[in-house]
């Protein structure tokens, strides 16, 4: 038996609290390497999960087919252009890291590279939040529930279904930011918050939520630094990057479309903020912002304690923004937009476990964690909403063996990412008429389930027009036609 132990805690000149006392020794000496196993496992079945439902025609053009064109449009040398958008890869939020993405395309062009390193870096995200939990001073169980609460996660689940999204690739490196943090390794702590930006401008706002947490912990170097390199990135994007690929002054992507009632461009937004908070009292959904709030606690709520209370301040610009958007989908578990937030989260409930004296974890949180992944996670889809296009999968595969990787092909949405390995692919937001007709080779649509962005009359009319053009055309019993510009 172990002799009792006093732990203590403490403030120590980094502004962290630590437990002080004969159990914490060295990290690497107490590292379990069943962890290792058990993320391997995560990361199959994430794996396993996007790869079938995308064989089962639930996968997107937008996103996943819109980021395999790009990657693949770089691993061939091509000008990154997306055909659906007409964009340059880097315009559309600033992911340098989307160009490393496209190396393994070198060696094999396949989509499952976007699932094989989503799945791993959200499953293997636990190694990070390990040693962050021992930095804390968490005993190997502690730990392995602190690694459990994040694979919890509803977003975590949620998002790994849902096509794919560069940030994703981050998340471990988010988990390392805090524990580069306390343990004072400054090159390190900036290095990994260079990497976060890279992976998307909204990112910016989790590095600037780190600088306000840096300067609550009253380290203003730090907190300055993080802070600088967040708005240094946006005027770079703003006032040159963005600009440079579109043409256009309004700044980000994502301002026009989701805070037009604050402005056209990012500078009007930010100034009318600041001054002119009636239009957010007037516009924002403050019913659904509640909601969300209480979404984003209640998987952490056992294990939040004051000690958690300065890290989750590092949430609040990304929480802001996504409660100020127009789109109900920022705040929802099931959408990407909120998945750095569940790192900061699981830092947070960390932190609680580790202030807590005697920090033991009883049965029942376990059991409240699983429960609320249960309720707002989506295994269910895969035994109804996603079964819904079986019947299509065996008609389209024999389509496909009749297109070209050369050919320029309108497709339902839903199949678009299974042929956007091309330079010129689009799926039908508007009915075709002849003269866009002469960009295509291949039209391939599903009226009796047009897909996002479609609709029934728009896909019948388009294949009327190339079948009074004499392309030929084919069509099976699941509704499936395909018509072809004649060689």
């Amino acid at each position: 038996m172990n002799e009792p132990i006093e732990i203590k805690s403490q403030t120590n000149s980094n502004g962290y609290s630590n437990l002080i006392g004969n159990n914490v020794v060295n990290q690497k000496k107490h590292f379990d390497y069943n962890l290792l196993i058990a993320s391997i496992a995560v990361f199959l079945l994430f794996w396993a999960c996007s790869a079938i439902r995308h064989k089962l025609l639930q996968s997107n053009a937008y996103d996943l087919g819109l980021f395999d064109q790009w990657i693949w449009l770089v691993s061939q040398g091509l000008p990154p252009y997306s055909s659906m958008e007409e964009v340059h890869i880097l315009a559309d939020h600033g992911a340098v890291i989307l160009y490393l993405a496209a190396i393994p395309y070198r060696i094999i062009s396949t989509i499952q590279w976007l699932f094989f390193s989503q799945a791993a870096c959200l499953a293997f995200t636990s190694i990070p939040l390990w040693f962050v939990s021992r930095q804390a001073g968490l005993n190997p169980k502690q730990c392995w529930v602190a690694c459990l609460i994040w694979w919890l996660q509803p977003v975590v689940f949620n998002t790994n279904l849902f096509d794919f999204h560069p940030e994703v690739l981050v998340m471990p490196a988010l988990a390392g930011c805090y524990w580069a943090s306390r343990a004072d390794k400054p090159l390190l702590w900036f290095f990994l918050l260079l990497l976060l930006l890279s992976s998307r401008d909204g990112l910016i706002l989790v590095v600037a939520g780190i600088g306000i947490e840096q300067f609550f912990r009253k380290r203003f170097i730090w907190g300055a630094a993080a802070l600088a390199l967040a708005c240094g990135w946006l005027a770079f994007l703003n006032k040159y990057l963005y600009p440079s690929l579109t043409g256009s002054t309004t700044g980000p992507k994502a301002v026009s479309g989701l805070f037009s009632y604050l402005g056209n461009n990012l500078n009007e937004v930010l100034i009318n903020i600041i001054t002119k908070p009636e239009l957010i009292i007037n516009n924002v959904d403050w019913h659904g912002a509640l909601i969300y709030l209480i979404l984003l606690c209640i998987g952490i709520i056992p294990f939040v304690r004051r000690a958690s209370l300065t890290v989750l301040l590092g949430s609040l610009p990304l929480v802001f923004i996504n409660i100020l958007s127009q789109e109900a989908s920022q705040r929802t578990l099931i959408h990407h937009y909120s998945l750095p937030i569940a790192i900061i989260a699981v830092i947070a409930a960390i932190d609680g476990i580790s202030s807590n004296k005697n920090k033991r974890i009883g049965l029942i949180p376990i059991i409240w964690i699983t429960l609320v992944w249960t309720i707002f996670a989506k295994p269910w889809f895969f035994t109804g909403p996603y079964l819904s296009r079986i019947n299509i999968i065996k008609d389209f595969e024999q389509a496909i063996t009749e297109i070209e990787p050369t050919d320029k092909i309108s497709t339902t949405s839903y199949l678009a990412p299974h042929l956007s390995q091309r330079t010129r692919i689009s799926f039908p937001e508007a009915e075709l008429n002849k003269s866009s007709l002469l960009d295509l080779d291949v039209i391939l649509y599903n009226p009796l389930d047009p897909g996002w962005a479609s609709n029934t009359e728009i896909q019948k009319k388009s294949l009327k027009v190339a079948k009074d053009s004499k392309w030929t055309c084919s069509s099976w019993s699941s509704g499936l036609e395909m018509c072809k510009r004649p060689k």
